[in-house]
């Protein structure tokens, strides 16, 4: 007779759900309308891609010192310098024009970021029921997802009908709201925690960047938000290019179709593996690259990014709970900063090279390039799931 599952549904688990869609929404409200506000003060294409991939650059270096310090430090703490420390940075960008200047906080913005997004993650690893762990990081995914899908249509909505500085505000404003929902969750924190402030283990950026047995979903993560960085970065400026007047309405249908498949997806993962699921939805996501590129009207924008929301929104928490199923629980801080690692590298990597190629061709060409890697995700994952030897058991 099979045991009943664990409870997944606690207080503190949906406290922390909601607290991280208000700290994406926060940082994803400001994403796709920064390099179309830097290109309206004057910056250059290169300075377009900078701001991105100097973000990325900044969470990846400050991703190995947090994964390092969550094998030691309690939960709560650190969670609660990550949120503090991200609506500081969010204040900051109405202080001045000066893309330098502009720079140098969003590198700033960028570790608080790293800080936050791992542990954030490890955060709600460690509330959620191994046996449960595809459904309850899909559900905590759905807010990572969400926020990136969601919040994007709205900064959009407040950049081209008000101004940059309300759009700060209001990102600003949710921010409050995030630390306000992390203060009163009760955090777990594992006791091989307690036991390594007895005997801190030494310190090695590289074994702290890395977690050896989660490079392959890493690498296909890296390959799937490469294909998105496109859409963040030159989403907005496609729609200018166009005409089309309701870019925010890809988003808002991607944030609704990624919803409503996540927990079908989640409980799928749980029961056969990360395979055939994400074969699958890296196809949908190529092919809503394509209806996205060749969009002349809102309608076009809204099955792009209802497309975009099962494929490319059911991939991310499928990628996540693949990285920490295996790996350990004590690194599981590690796995989990090297996947949003590898999310930021993605995005950041794709900022910077589809800025040069931008000089080139046009944000359609740009998005039919990028749909590329959405079929490299599928045959890497087509080649792990042939050397699977034995039925998934789950993690």
């Amino acid at each position: 007779m099979s045991q009943p599952l664990p409870k997944l549904w606690t207080w503190p688990f949906i406290f922390l759900i909601l607290a991280n869609l208000f700290t994406f929404m926060s940082f994803q409200m400001l994403l796709p309308n920064l390099p179309p506000y830097i290109e309206s003060i004057g910056g250059s294409s290169l300075q377009i891609g900078l701001i991105t991939t100097t973000f990325a650059f900044a969470a990846i270096i400050i991703r190995p010192f947090i994964g390092h310090l969550l094998m030691t430090k309690p939960r709560k703490l650190l969670v609660m310098i990550g949120s503090i420390s991200l609506l500081i940075m969010t204040a900051l960008y109405p202080v001045t024009q000066i893309v330098v200047i502009l720079l140098m906080i969003r590198f700033i913005h960028g570790i608080a970021w790293g800080w936050s997004t791992t542990v954030n993650g490890t955060a709600a690893v460690d509330l959620v029921p191994r046996r449960r762990v595809g459904e309850g990081m899909g559900y905590f995914g759905l807010s990572v997802t969400v926020g990136m899908i969601m919040a994007p249509s709205l900064g959009i909505y407040l950049y081209q009908n008000y101004s940059f500085n309300l759009l700060v505000w209001i990102a600003a404003a949710l921010g409050v709201v995030a630390i306000v929902l992390f203060s009163v969750t009760s955090f777990v924190t594992p006791d091989s925690v307690y036991q390594n402030q007895k005997n801190p283990p030494k310190f090695s950026f590289f074994g702290s960047l890395i977690e050896q047995k989660s490079r392959y979903p890493a690498l296909v993560t890296f390959l799937n938000t490469f294909g998105y960085g496109a859409v963040v970065t030159y989403i907005v400026i496609f729609g200018n290019e166009q005409g089309l007047s309701g870019t925010f309405l890809f988003y808002f249908f991607n944030a609704v179709f990624a919803t409503i498949s996540r927990p079908l997806t989640g409980k799928y993962f749980d029961k056969r593996g990360p395979w055939k699921l994400i074969m699958v939805c890296s196809l949908i996501s190529f092919i809503a690259m394509w209806v996205l590129s060749l969009a002349s009207s809102n309608l076009h924008l809204i099955i792009a990014g209802a497309l975009f929301g099962i494929g490319f929104g059911s991939m991310m928490p499928a990628l996540q709970a693949w990285v920490i199923s295996k790996t350990t629980t004590e690194r599981s801080g590690i796995a989990n900063g090297m996947y949003y690692s590898s999310i930021d590298l993605g995005i950041g990597s794709s900022a910077f090279i589809l800025g040069f190629i931008y000089n080139f061709v046009n944000t359609a060409t740009l998005f039919k390039l990028s749909s590329i890697m959405f079929l490299a995700v599928l045959v890497l994952t087509f080649f792990d799931y042939r050397k699977q030897s034995e039925p998934w058991t789950g993690t």
